[in-house]
């Protein structure tokens, strides 16, 4: 791992294939935006022989071009697989989005794969592990997924690779800094005028020679005897830190009693460790000079990646059960076994049309396949779960993607990833089985997206195209759910984010073109009486044949919040007819449902029907329905209408270091906290109840507040009673033509 001296060859100029899940690595790039990932990964695949030495494939393309929104924004905002091959082992570089509203594409390349490298830039030193980033890091600590540290940007002017490593120690390390050490120190080459000192090669601290890549190339020689001597703490410290992790006992007390420990049983010992996920060494890399055919430092991570990261066989599979939910045993990763795979990811290209890129963990997936689809979507509790949806299809071509390019691939056995042509009905999600032997496997967890857009067509002709838009692209991201609410008869998206609602809006006008407005998201207030109150509906007219005739009277009276609609009937002596009573509360709950001064439907009140006249000849079902929405309105003339809005269950995640400003913030979004309790080390739950019109954009708002590190959720508690200075600036609103709530 790392202190090899042979010559390491790739595989230029084509698709990297194994023939066994032994030689397969799937590794993920996990790392702040603006971090080095993409340029790492594009050093990665130049190093392995993939791209020539100008870092381009055979079209002129590089191995992590972007589609046309990643290009006009500048940012990588998916998930990019670049398979290369080192050493014969096939590595799938998995380069996830670093900024936080694409978390979704960052789940999902944690669930293709079987390791990680978290990449920190040196420049970025105060902030160089963002919060997102160590909340991912946790997530890989509780299911025992190996990881490593890249240091990138060790190139740039006052950077120091001591200090990151000790920031790495302490972030990571937790309870034990020792499991988180470096395996090389950087050599920089002679300081320029302006501090910046370049970084020409590494030394390896068990092997103790120097690996330079000065000349543009790796070459190999010993330390100077200066150089000796800062390289022994450090060196004593990594050799402590990998006996610490040996399953041999004896290891400690040879090493302790000044017995030698020979290279291959530590480079043995640290390989079983990081393949385990109980020691994460710290590398660096940078990418190569002009002219030159690798970068500092991907061959020691090549080969760490090789000889230290577990195959697929090493890796528990996620579990499977029936179609209806009754357990299965585990699967195994067994190129002959029945087919269990995943779509990771779904994307749209517009000369193949839906691609989607699959994870397989069982079996073998070949061209022209038939294979079950079935998926169920989020079933979080709390969330509406996406009902369970299965079909059987051919599979088209299989290909490896390298760029722009896809490559054809003739098979895909168990352990590797693949794309996948023409799975029209799949979603991201679903799970791909044998037509015989139906499987489900239960979904990765996803965050709840919070952020709503409320959309409409911008022309008729977006209109007819807009359902079929918004359907393929929900079925393509699952971090983004979409409303019809019943309540505001809006259109709502819910993203994660602005950038991810911003890239919502690009993909629906520039992939399915489909042109949207967005407008102002309502909330689904409510009204009500605020005192007892009643009303005389009458419904007369006499136009020369059959009139209408209907006249009643109602007392209303307010009821506790969640009453709805109560209606009584106490009409004595026949004054309104029995079959015209239901008629009466027809008109009673369709202009409750209208709303009475604000367009808002009444709710929690008692009507009750206690006289009324009638007619033999010209009274009706409909006049009846007319009188008695004509006496609500009038009960409302004479009463108070109270608004009622929606308050929402608030449960705020976020370090200790922001539970003041968080509280403070929360009270004066008319907030009121009921609750805080301490969930892990160093992390703090707050419980609070808020109206939903405070919190439309809480989570931008949140975000910015505790610097990427806290999370919420809400759910619907109650209606309650708007204040007054409030509600009248809503009528203002609605007096001078504006869009309210």
């Amino acid at each position: 791992m790392g202190d090899k001296t042979r010559t390491h060859t790739g595989a230029a100029g084509r698709a990297a294939t194994a023939d066994h899940p032994s030689a397969i690595r799937n590794v993920v790039l996990v790392g702040h935006s603006g971090s080095g990932k993409t340029t790492l990964v594009e050093a990665l695949a130049q190093t392995a022989g993939a791209v020539n030495r100008a870092g381009r494939v055979e079209d002129g393309t590089t191995v992590s071009d972007h589609d046309g929104i990643e290009q006009r924004r500048q940012r990588s905002i998916s998930l990019t697989l670049v398979p290369v091959e080192w050493d014969g082992v096939r590595i799938n570089l998995l380069d996830t989005p670093g900024y936080a509203d694409f978390v979704g594409e960052l789940r999902a390349g944690l669930r293709a794969a079987d390791a990680a490298l978290f990449v920190v830039s040196a420049a970025q030193e105060e902030d160089a592990v963002a919060g997102t980033t160590r909340a991912v890091w946790e997530e890989c600590a509780a299911v025992g997924m190996p990881r490593a540290i890249v240091v990138t940007h060790l190139d740039t002017a006052r950077t120091s690779f001591d200090a990151m490593t000790r920031i790495c120690g302490e972030i990571f390390g937790g309870d034990d800094p020792d499991a988180v050490l470096p395996l090389y120190l950087p050599v920089h080459g002679p300081e320029a005028a302006d501090g910046h000192a370049p970084l020409t090669g590494l030394t390896g601290l068990l092997s103790q020679r120097i690996f330079d890549y000065s000349t543009g190339e790796r070459r190999e020689h010993p330390p100077a005897e200066s150089e000796q001597a800062p390289l022994a703490d450090a060196r004593n410290r990594l050799i402590e830190g990998i006996i610490a992790e040996s399953e041999d006992e004896t290891l400690m007390d040879r090493y302790l009693g000044g017995d030698g420990i020979d290279i291959k049983t530590l480079v043995d010992d640290l390989e079983r460790a990081v393949a385990r996920g109980t020691f994460h060494p710290v590398l660096t890399a940078a990418p190569a000079a002009d002219g030159a055919h690798q970068g500092i430092g991907t061959v020691e991570l090549l080969d760490l990646i090789t000889g230290g990261f577990p195959t697929p066989l090493e890796r528990p599979l996620p579990a499977v059960t029936t179609l209806h939910g009754a357990s299965l045993p585990a699967l195994d990763c067994d190129p002959r076994g029945s087919l269990a795979a995943e779509v990771v990811k779904t994307d749209s290209d517009p000369y193949i049309g839906r691609l989607s890129l699959v994870r397989v963990f069982s079996g073998t997936l070949r061209p022209d396949d038939t294979v079950h689809i079935s998926g169920h979507g989020l079933d979080d509790p709390g969330h509406e779960a996406r009902p369970l949806h299965e079909t059987e299809i051919r599979v088209g071509a299989l290909s490896s993607p390298f760029g722009k390019q896809q490559r054809p691939v003739t098979a895909c056995i168990a352990g590797d990833l693949v794309c996948v042509a023409r799975l029209d009905s799949a979603e991201t999600g679903d799970t791909l089985s044998a037509p015989g032997r139906p499987l489900l496997m239960r979904p990765w967890t996803m965050p709840d997206p919070l952020l709503p857009l409320a959309i409409e067509a911008h022309s008729k002709a977006d209109e007819d195209k807009l359902s079929q838009g918004l359907a393929r692209l929900v079925a393509e991201d699952p971090t983004m759910r979409l409303e019809q609410n019943q309540d505001t008869h809006q259109v709502v998206l819910w993203c994660l984010g602005e950038a991810h609602l911003d890239v919502a809006l690009d993909r629906l006008r520039t992939r399915y073109g489909v042109q949207v407005d967005a407008v102002p998201h309502r909330v689904a207030l409510r009204e009500t009486f605020a005192g007892p109150s009643t009303g005389r509906g009458r419904h007369v007219k006499q136009s020369g044949g059959h009139g209408q005739y209907a006249i009643c009277e109602i007392d209303v009276e307010p009821l506790p919040t969640g009453s709805g609609i109560e209606f009584v009937d106490k009409v004595a002596g026949g004054s309104v007819p029995r079959q015209f009573i239901p008629s009466v509360e027809k008109g009673v709950r369709a202009q409750a449902a209208r709303g009475l001064t604000t367009g808002h439907p009444l709710v929690d009140v008692r009507v009750t029907l206690r006289d009324g006249k009638s007619h033999s000849v010209d009274s009706s079902d409909a006049a009846f329905q007319t009188a008695g929405a004509l006496a609500l309105r009038e009960a409302a003339g004479d009463a108070r209408i109270q608004l009622l809005e929606p308050v929402a269950e608030v449960r705020v995640l976020i370090p200790d270091d922001y539970v003041g400003p968080v509280m403070s913030d929360l009270s004066g979004r008319r907030g009121r906290v009921t609750g805080t309790e301490q969930s892990g080390t160093g992390r703090t739950l707050v419980r609070a109840e808020v109206p939903e019109l405070e919190i439309g954009r809480y989570a931008v708002d949140l975000r910015s507040l505790s610097h990427g590190t806290g999370r919420f959720d809400r759910c619907y508690a109650r209606h309650e009673a708007m204040p007054p200075q409030l509600a009248d600036r809503l009528h203002e609103q609605q007096e001078n033509g504006t869009k309210g709530t």
